[in-house]
């Protein structure tokens, strides 16, 4: 009999849901109602410039420097996209790696010259500690960002 509650608590305990963790938010926060998927906003970027949207995923790196950019996964394997923030208007944490955020923002093109590009990805190397071929760059480079003004990370 003894046996048997001890194993009923077990189960019991074993099965009760997650504590809840409580959500961080960052800016002016989310309010767009309808998430878009970071794939189609890289499919079809043109058709979202300058548009706010809502995209959700797990964070995969954070501005060690300032905080003040995060690379969010995509819903797509191996693809993801960047949210900037101007500095010191919102500080993401270290600590936010691996945790999942919601981002509400503008998308925004970044068009660079070869010679830009080149002072953009070793000024990224210098943040991350890691080295950087100028010789990679051979010609004008062009991605897509979200300029976010709000973020709920949990």
């Amino acid at each position: 009999m003894k046996g048997t509650i001890v194993a009923v608590l077990a189960a019991s305990i074993l099965t009760l849901p997650p504590a809840s963790r409580a959500a961080t938010e960052y800016g002016q926060g989310v309010t767009v109602k309808e998430t878009t998927k970071v794939s189609e906003i890289l499919d079809n970027p043109g058709g979202y410039l300058g548009k706010d949207v809502k995209v959700e995923g797990m964070i995969v790196e954070v501005c060690a420097r300032r905080g003040c950019w995060m690379n969010i996964s995509s819903d797509r394997e191996y693809e993801k996209i960047k949210i900037k923030v101007d500095d010191g208007v919102i500080v993401f944490p270290l600590t936010a790696r691996g945790k999942r955020a919601v981002v509400q923002g503008k998308v925004e093109e970044i068009s660079m010259s070869a010679d830009e590009a080149k002072r953009f990805y070793a000024h990224q190397a210098e943040e991350k500690g890691t080295d950087f071929d100028p010789s990679t760059v051979t010609g004008p480079v062009k991605f897509y960002q979200i300029r976010a003004s709000g973020a709920v990370i949990d």
